[in-house]
């Protein structure tokens, strides 16, 4: 080899450096596998050994997801620990409100270039929530495209498959007008709504990363980037039958996401002075002179996951889950309505 090194690393891709980081995570990523998790690190595939004892009839559940636009929040603070939790949270929130458990997850890294302090915090953040989750993170793919991103810049994707019995699936069907629809709190934006909030908060407000938020100890890098929450370990603490529905509240809202697990016959009546509104909502709202509907399309308000149950549960779920009441459903077309 020359002293101008590699080809290949010169037109932007160091296989040897992506070799050696790979090896440095694998303590990390081998903490969240168990006795299902088969073959050595690396290979071609991941191997799971599922076991469905228990289980009248598994039905595997599969979602794939994003961070979107919060990367950027990421990449102006240089702070990378907290944002593979986001995506494995979100992935692993889509999948439980069929009433699935997370099996294993993968994760897609595409970059401008490898940066090891960048690379084994994404990584340690991914395997964090992994653990968390129960869930193993068995394979991923990490891409260096020089000629695609931006200097310091990465996309950051993932697919996780989980398993229920399809006895045991939660599908709305059987939401009536009469049930009661519960919420259980978000944790700030979450994953999304991020190119509007960063529109307003960095270019109508000025503020930078740093900047303290109006009437609040946090800046505004802290509040954007609190971690997506992960509800699935909450929600496994109530038998299934006694859900009627579940809806993520991510892009699209309220308004959005809960008609689809919505009968056509059935509208969800929410009250949305039944919560307190996170006060980051406010500031977007206020400074961005955005319609009050609007707001709750794009972003979560403060609900990060609606709990849907029959009237004579509702108090034994709040209870459990620290629920609030935020609404009832009614006859209708299928649709959210907004009671201000």
């Amino acid at each position: 080899m020359t002293k101008k090194g590699k080809a290949y690393a010169r037109a932007g891709v160091d296989v040897d450096l992506g070799n050696r980081l790979k090896r440095r995570i694998q303590s990390v990523v081998r903490q969240t596998h168990g006795p299902q998790v088969l073959g050595k690190i690396g290979g071609f595939g991941g191997l799971f050994r599922a076991d469905f004892r228990g289980m009248e009839e598994p039905v595997l559940v599969s979602s794939t997801d994003g961070v979107g636009t919060k990367l950027k929040i990421a990449f102006a603070m240089n702070k990378h620990d907290t944002i593979g939790a986001d995506l494995v949270n979100h992935c692993v929130n889509d999948i439980a409100v069929v009433g699935a458990r997370p099996l294993f997850f993968l994760d897609y890294i595409g970059c401008e270039k490898l940066e090891p302090r960048m690379f084994d915090q994404l990584l340690r953040g991914l395997a964090r929530a992994c653990r968390a989750a129960g869930c193993a993170l068995i394979g991923g793919e990490t891409a260096q495209l020089g000629d695609m991103y931006r200097k310091g810049e990465y996309d950051l994707v993932g697919c996780i498959v989980g398993v229920v019995d399809r006895k045991k699936m939660i599908d709305g069907s059987t939401i009536k007008p009469g049930d009661v629809v519960l919420g259980l709190p978000s944790n700030g934006l979450h994953t999304n709504g991020y190119s509007l909030a960063r529109r307003i908060l960095f270019e109508k407000m000025r503020l930078k990363v740093s900047s303290r938020l109006p009437d609040s100890t946090m800046t505004v890098g802290q509040e954007l980037l609190r971690v997506h929450k992960n509800y699935q370990p909450l929600l496994a603490k109530i038998p299934s039958s006694r859900i009627k529905g579940l809806a993520h509240i991510t892009g699209g809202g309220l308004i959005d996401n809960l008609p689809r697990i919505l009968p056509p016959n059935c509208d969800a009546m929410i009250d949305t002075k039944s919560w307190k509104v996170p006060r980051i909502f406010q500031i977007l709202q206020e400074n961005g002179n955005i319609d009050s509907r609007e707001m709750y399309q794009v972003f979560n308000m403060g609900i990060g996951m609606v709990v849907v149950v029959a009237d004579e549960n509702a108090e034994r779920v709040i209870s459990v889950l620290r629920a609030r009441r935020i609404g009832r459903i009614e006859r209708g077309k299928g649709r959210t309505v907004l009671k201000p």
